[in-house]
C-alpha cells in the first residue's frame, strides 16, 4: 500500500537558518521552494538521496505548523510516504480503522495530493501520504 518514503517534514520557525544548515553545512540541494497557502506553511524541499527533507516555516500562528511549533519548538513535524492512489489509500487506511484528518486529499507542494494520518492512530508520529503530481 504505502511506497517509499517521499520526505521527511522539519518545522522550522526561522527559514533562512534552516536552509543554511540544510544546504551549506549539511549539503543538501534545492529541489523547490513553494508557498502553499491552503496548508499555511511556506516549504523548501531539499534532495537527500533518493528523498527528500521538507522544511516547514508556518504562514501564522493558527496555522497547524504554527500551533505545532508553539507546542513542541522545531523539529519533526511529519514523515511522507508516496503512494499510486491516494484517494484509494485513504479508503483503505480508513477502513483499516486508522483515524484520517483529511477524509480527501488536498493539493500539496508541487501539485501532489496529500492527505494527513492522526497520530493518535500511527503510533504518535504525524504521517502524510503523498501522491505526486504527473511530471512531464
Amino acid at each position: 500500500m504505502l511506497g517509499r518514503i517521499d520526505h521527511i517534514g522539519v518545522a522550522v520557525e526561522d527559514l533562512d537558518a534552516a536552509l543554511a544548515l540544510y544546504e551549506s553545512a549539511l549539503g543538501m540541494p534545492v529541489v523547490h521552494r513553494e508557498t502553499v497557502t491552503e496548508q499555511g506553511v511556506e516549504a523548501i524541499l531539499l534532495d537527500v538521496g533518493e528523498n527528500h527533507v521538507e522544511l516547514l516555516k508556518p504562514l501564522g500562528p493558527e496555522t497547524p505548523v504554527g500551533k505545532f511549533l508553539a507546542k513542541k519548538g522545531p523539529g519533526l513535524h511529519h514523515v511522507a510516504y508516496q503512494v499510486e492512489d491516494v484517494v484509494a489509500t485513504l479508503a483503505s487506511l480508513k477502513a483499516a480503522g486508522l483515524r484520517l484528518i483529511d477524509e480527501t486529499p488536498r493539493t500539496g507542494i508541487r501539485g501532489s495530493k496529500v492527505a494527513f494520518l492522526h497520530p493518535a492512530s500511527t503510533g504518535g508520529v504525524l504521517t502524510e501520504i503523498v501522491q505526486p503530481a504527473e511530471r512531464h
